[in-house]
């Protein structure tokens, strides 16, 4: 199952929010050679919450934006399970992204 672009729009939206809330959104753009990763999540690059600002919204706001296909599948809750844990102020984002990944299920 994949989600319907407002659905997922939605979604993607109130996660955005989220890291803003926490201080979890970088005002700093990337270095470019941040952008040269080659590890899942860009972990030799990129912390998480970066790779979830520069990488991840950008990529599912461009797939709504051109009413294009979804991958398959996701785990970007399952990574900040991960990423995340013991980090309190997290549990929200953690949650939201837990519930996008269910969309694809």
């Amino acid at each position: 199952m994949k989600p319907a672009h407002p659905t997922a729009k939605a979604a993607i939206d109130t996660i955005e929010a989220e890291m803003r809330s926490i201080g979890f959104w970088q005002i700093e753009p990337l270095r470019a050679e941040q952008y040269d990763f080659h590890a899942a999540f860009a972990m030799d690059t990129l912390a998480y919450s970066q790779w979830l600002q520069f990488i991840f919204i950008p990529r599912v706001n461009s797939i709504i934006a051109e009413r294009g296909e979804f991958p398959a599948s996701s785990s970007v809750g399952t990574q900040a399970a991960r990423e995340f844990d013991g980090v309190p102020e997290a549990s929200r984002l953690v949650s939201l992204l837990i519930e996008f990944d269910a969309m694809f299920r």
